[in-house]
């Protein structure tokens, strides 16, 4: 056969008129534009899996619909409704958009007034070829000075992390970081029913703002995923590396790898309610001493992990957990989560505080549109983590990622309550935010169960351990309130304008209570949790 006409035939077959991406590039809890549709019980979604999968939500609302308006001055139009370079042919589409955030920041307390600022420039690309393939990628070079609590926190972390994001280089006198941050995936779509995607990014799972399960938390970091829509079930089934920051780590090496396997099955039981089941295992790249590499016991797809991980004398980390969504009168959603690492019934009911008495609890409600308000929108939530959650006896196989938790920020030992009052207009954002933490911190030398990178077999006590205690108990309130406009829904450009007032009481240390004013210039795409 002649290699034009075969060319000509293959370029047929693969023939595509439209365009769409895969993976929502809109994750910033500040900027949920689908929300409101998806969680309509007449939808029937599985909210719970994020980023969500954009060919499902196109289906049920289109972010085109929402906030591009038309101008009559073509370029002034390109500006604040379309991606900056576009291209469109029968197999092949892309676009490029530009991400940065330009922040400002002027913090008040703690004998500290210098201005705070950050430098975030860099760009992403997404495309597809024919309906089948999408890819996206990603990347930002950064530089930064914290001055307020943020700093705090990063000094907290150690190893100059910064939350969310990674591990900075220190430059000048004043605290400056650089670092750089890169996402990516490709993703193969053959069917309704199955999608294969490889990437190097965050997951998330829950419907409410914080996951004890699997959150955005820590920075990214590589994986392969296959999801799969049968009926009324969704099932996503992840394979993910991630590395732990070792003692006494030698400068110019690799940190030593980890790996997570991952089960989650959700099923839209009626219109109005969801169940879900899940179950991961964690283990090191060394174990014992001993190099394992992948284990590839835990490569079947279809099948119960826990009874894997004995029958094969594991001594990896298993947790199981189950999540729910009741939604009442199409918009009002009652949602929550239940995560177990260990657990003995008659230890429970002795009330004793039993280190190994290792769950955590979430309770939710979100609703929108309140009393018939169009685009306001409340929610709150509540958080509950034992002590000892979600760490191990060896460094490798806590539930964490390069020094950060896979699930909460602040790790384990704490309940916390966390609500939302937001409102729009138009392209305006109005965003109020309220939380209240308690949390046992460790000190050195104890171990009080609210550092899950210590190893537990170091606790303190067996018994009476209660959220809360600790060498240093610790109140954190945290108030937020931004007003954004967004300038282009397609990157989600804003100009936003911020306070924020963050209180500390210690049992050991100085109270503090710092204010920061701040001013951005960003494309809100993803979420990095300053409320901690």
């Amino acid at each position: 056969m002649d290699n034009k006409l075969l060319l000509f035939l293959l370029l047929l077959s693969f023939a595509w008129t439209g365009f769409a991406q895969d993976n929502s590039v809109h994750q910033n809890a500040s900027f949920q534009p689908y929300d409101r549709y998806l969680y309509n019980s007449e939808n029937r979604f599985h909210t719970s899996v994020k980023p969500y999968d954009m060919t499902e939500v196109n289906k049920i609302v289109n972010i085109d619909t929402l906030y591009v308006k038309g101008c009559k001055n073509k370029y002034v139009n390109h500006f604040l409704n379309n991606d900056w370079v576009r291209f469109r042919s029968n197999v092949f589409n892309f676009n490029i958009n530009p991400t940065f955030n330009f922040e400002l920041s002027q913090h008040n307390g703690d004998n500290n007034e210098d201005l705070g600022w950050i430098n975030d420039r860099g760009v992403f690309v997404n495309g597809n070829i024919t309906d089948k393939v999408y890819f996206y990628s990603a990347f930002h070079e950064i530089q930064s000075n914290f001055t307020d609590y943020r700093r705090d926190r990063i000094k907290e972390l150690g190893h100059n992390t910064i939350p969310g994001i990674s591990r900075g280089k220190a430059f000048g006198e004043n605290g400056g970081l650089d670092y750089a941050y890169a996402e990516g995936f490709v993703s193969y779509i053959p069917n309704d029913y199955f999608r294969f995607q490889l990437g190097h990014g965050k997951n998330f799972i829950g419907d409410g703002y914080r996951s004890l399960i699997l959150s955005d938390n820590a920075q990214n970091y590589p994986y392969f995923k296959i999801t799969t829509n049968v009926w009324h079930l969704k099932y996503v089934m992840m394979w993910s590396q991630q590395y732990y920051l070792d003692k006494g780590h030698l400068g110019n090496t690799r940190y030593p790898k980890k790996w997570n396997v991952m089960h989650y099955l959700d099923w839209s039981v009626t219109k109005w309610l969801n169940i879900a089941f899940f179950e991961t295992i964690n283990w090191g790249d060394d174990t014992l001493g001993t190099h394992r590499g992948f284990e590839f016991n835990y490569i079947n797809p279809c099948i119960f992990l826990r009874p894997v991980e004995f029958s094969i004398g594991s001594p990896d980390n298993c947790l199981m957990g189950l999540t729910g969504k009741l939604t009442l009168w199409k918009n009002h959603v009652f949602y929550g989560q239940a995560i177990l690492d260990e657990f003995k019934f008659s230890e429970f009911k002795k009330h004793s505080g039993w280190w190994g008495s290792k769950y955590g609890l979430q309770a939710g409600y979100k609703t929108f549109d309140i009393a018939g308000v169009k685009n306001l929108d409340f929610q709150t939530e509540f958080n509950y983590v034992r002590p000892f959650i979600y760490s191990h006896f060896t460094y490798s196989q806590n539930y964490a990622h390069a020094g950060q938790p896979l699930a909460h920020p602040r790790g384990s030992n704490f309940y916390e309550s966390v609500s939302f009052l937001r409102y729009s207009w138009k392209r305006f954002f109005f965003d109020a935010r309220y939380s209240y933490m308690v949390y046992g911190a460790d000190t050195t030398g104890t171990n009080y169960g609210g550092d899950i990178f210590k190893l537990y077999q170091t606790r303190t006590q067996e018994y009476d351990n209660k959220i809360g205690v600790g060498a240093d108990k610790n109140v954190i309130t945290y108030k937020d309130f931004t007003v954004s406009y967004m300038l282009n829904p397609k990157s989600n450009m804003t100009i936003s304008l911020g306070v924020t007032n963050r209180t500390q009481k210690c049992d050991v240390h100085d109270d503090k209570n710092q204010w920061m004013y701040f001013v951005g210039f960003r494309t809100n795409l993803n979420n990095f949790y300053y409320d901690f």
